[in-house]
């Protein structure tokens, strides 16, 4: 036997015993069976490139805690005012609406799940589109006095983008703090100059996990989702909008881009603040959260109840799922969902059909045409089940559909950045707002009723004879759900 052969033999004992160590480590992380199946299948199939994947795009981080942020310390006063806040809820004290005794599971769950602070004194403006969300933020962001802070998932090359730049700049020469914080996958079209510049004017302005190719890290698939500004401690916004022009100008093929945002003041805010100043020490190991002036205890007139829940790869629990899935079981009369991409997994797909099925009015709004083929196939995979549980689904016509919205009851919603898909609920960094609030809630059914006349029902009569290639096309995406 020459080396030649003695390398190879080698190589190979090296590399089948790294594929049954990886087989193991996915066996022992008890993930879901289709999705534990899928990646299993994956190694065995295709090993090489799928060994690659797996580390690159299928590693549980939940679970090995690779972006824990217990170098905090948890933050005491944190803790100390979520189980502070359970107690209260348990003696009613933060339900002083009579029709909110039926929310009580929800908000004790998301304080449990992920200390999801509960507050009362808070008023809510809703934006519908792109013209008047980014108004709302450049006007707020003119009249700041103290400091910016800034968390996208996007920020791309364009008008709208150069707006923000130079209106931060100017801010920044009055003596503002300016902070920003953008997700280095998301931005990847952002030029060099651009940061280069901003950091010349003083603002701190810093990437989220950075991936630098060809060495790829192994964190390029947990990308930081959330949409956060907040000026002053005062005024903040959260919804699905980018920093992007295809979320003014719409897209070539597609139309006019739809989505929602909040503009909120009072003690929500607050609590924004809190979630960018964690990922805040996360980008820099910078404390901020012990600092006063940066958690004010500042009120709105108005009483609007929202909780502020936060999920991700750093957290223990799949947070935002756990809410959907509580919100769809809460309904008595109806829900309404617009997601613009819907691959839930079966616990949700599960909730919504036992819903359907007991009576409850359920809705869910998707778009007719997606900037994604592969999900938009994948999601169009779940149509017909749902149909035949009773579950009316609806495909907008006027654009793409981009909010993400639950309403149950005209009781409570949420609104955020979390979409309706297993990317939202394990791997990204998402926030979203629970809205406790009759006017609030009744408000976004409204808005919801108008988008769905700008929509066409699908009909199980007819969605039962659509072409048999759309349907190999659905299945085969349904195959990358649990990867995607």
């Amino acid at each position: 036997m020459n080396w030649t052969h003695i390398i190879t033999y080698g190589a190979t004992a090296v590399y089948a015993a790294t594929i049954i160590a990886v087989i193991y480590r996915i066996l022992l992380e008890n993930r879901t069976p289709v999705r534990t199946l899928a990646w299993l299948l994956v190694l065995i199939l295709v090993p090489v490139v799928g060994l690659i994947f797996y580390v690159y795009f299928g590693m549980n981080y939940r679970k090995v805690k690779m972006f824990s942020m217990k170098g905090l310390g948890d933050i005491k006063w944190l803790q100390y005012m979520s189980e502070d806040q359970k107690q209260r809820i348990q003696k009613a004290e933060l339900l002083k609406k009579g029709d909110m005794e039926s929310v009580r599971r929800l908000m004790t769950l998301l304080l449990s799940n992920s200390k999801a602070l509960v507050s009362r004194h808070n008023s809510v403006d809703i934006l519908n589109n792109g013209e008047e969300t980014f108004r709302a933020i450049f006007k707020s962001i003119e009249i700041a006095k103290k400091y910016i802070h800034v968390e996208y998932y996007i920020i791309e090359k364009g008008e709208l983008a150069n707006r923000l730049k130079n209106l931060l700049i100017a801010k920044a020469k009055e003596g503002v703090e300016v902070r920003v914080i953008y997700d280095d996958v998301g931005s990847w079209s952002l030029p060099k100059s651009y940061i280069r510049e901003m950091r010349a004017a003083g603002i701190q302005i810093y990437p989220f996990l950075p991936v630098r190719f060809p060495l790829l890290t192994n964190k390029v698939n947990y990308r930081n989702h959330r949409k956060i500004v907040v000026v002053d401690g005062e005024i903040g916004f959260i919804g699905g909008l980018n920093f992007a022009d295809r979320y003014i100008k719409g897209l070539p093929g597609i139309g006019i881009w739809r989505d929602t945002h909040l503009k909120v003041k009072g003690e929500v805010v607050t609590s924004l603040q809190t979630v960018f100043l964690f990922d805040w020490y996360f980008v820099r190991q910078e404390v901020l959260l012990d600092k006063a002036e940066y958690l004010p205890d500042y009120k709105a007139d108005s009483n609007v109840v929202i909780q502020t829940v936060a999920s991700g790869p750093d957290s223990d629990w799949t947070s935002i799922q756990q809410a959907y899935f509580t919100l769809i079981n809460l309904s008595r009369k109806y829900v309404y969902i617009s997601t613009p991409y819907f691959m839930p997994g079966e616990t949700t797909i599960n909730s919504l059909k036992t819903a359907a099925m007991s009576g409850v009015d359920v809705r869910i709004m998707i778009p007719h045409k997606s900037d994604s083929p592969l999900t938009s196939w994948c999601t169009r995979s779940y149509i017909e089940e749902l149909l035949t549980a009773g579950v009316r689904v609806f495909q907008y016509q006027a654009g793409f559909n981009h909010s993400k919205i639950i309403i149950v009851d005209g009781l409570v919603s949420t609104v955020g950045t979390a979409n309706m898909d297993m990317r939202s609920f394990e791997q990204n960094f998402e926030i979203n707002l629970i809205l406790y609030d009759r006017n609030e809630s009744r408000k976004l059914s409204e808005f919801f009723l108008e988008d769905l006349k700008q929509s066409k029902e699908i009909h199980l009569n007819e969605w039962k004879f659509r072409p048999q290639r759309d349907r190999v096309r659905e299945s085969l995406a349904r195959l990358f759900a649990p990867l995607l």
